[in-house]
């Protein structure tokens, strides 16, 4: 792992303190941050258009009982705990 610069080490600092929410908080509004700054891989159309399909093959998926469903209780908790061991 690289060293942190000053800065980025006081900002680790005091993400340590913060409660569980307040990281996924955190989390989420940098994802928008980072995902607001790359470029787009393709048109909004395009990008729409990709996700429907998506979309789409997910719920035929569904319909003939393939893959694996999870209540959004799970993925919190599994979220928390994956934050929790990145933060030990």
């Amino acid at each position: 792992m690289l060293p942190m610069n000053q800065r980025v080490k006081t900002i680790v600092d005091d993400i340590r303190k913060l409660t569980p929410d307040e990281r996924l908080e955190l989390m989420a509004e940098l994802t928008t941050a980072i995902d607001d700054d790359a470029p787009a891989d393709g048109t909004p159309e395009e990008i729409e258009a990709a996700w429907m399909e998506e979309v789409e093959k997910r719920i035929d998926a569904r319909g003939r009982s393939e893959g694996q469903t999870f209540s959004s209780e799970e993925v919190v908790a599994a979220a928390r705990a994956r934050i929790a061991k990145a933060w030990k």
